[in-house]
């Protein structure tokens, strides 16, 4: 028997509804210096009901955090970039096909790894329109 059948004023009188209905109380959600509550997974239909962070997404991750990232990575490689090509200004002749010409060596490598960035692009979209075709037949 509840306490709220105890307190009713005559034997014939049912119980009185509380205010609230009885529901598993919900603690605080956890502090960095606490553990998250976990429930008991021995009982699951009797288990208090918690709160728990969700698993799948990290809450201080953003696309605006990444972006920003990126971008301060992007301004170091430039330096980097910039700081070879100035320390690297002696010519170096460059001959393709019919073409020849004089650049300066720093300038001549960062050309040839663009171009070697293009070919890598080009091929690796190549392969993935051949495996969207690949999965539309499927």
């Amino acid at each position: 028997m509840t306490s709220d059948a105890a307190s009713s004023s005559g034997p014939d009188t049912p119980p009185r509804a509380s205010a609230a209905p009885e529901s598993p109380t919900i603690p605080e959600p956890a502090t960095s210096s606490e553990p998250l509550a976990v429930p008991d997974t021995t009982t699951p239909d009797t288990a208090p009901a918690t709160i728990t962070r969700p698993t799948g997404k990290d809450p201080l991750r953003t696309r605006a955090g990444a972006t920003w990232v990126s971008l301060v990575a992007a301004a170091i490689i430039g330096i980097v970039l910039l700081i070879f090509i100035l320390q690297n200004l002696n010519q170096a002749r460059v001959t393709l096909f019919f073409w020849s010409f004089e650049l300066p060596l720093g300038v001549t490598i960062l050309l040839s790894l663009i171009a070697g960035s293009l070919v890598m692009g080009l091929a690796g979209g190549w392969r993935i329109l051949q495996l969207r075709r690949a999965a539309k037949r499927a």
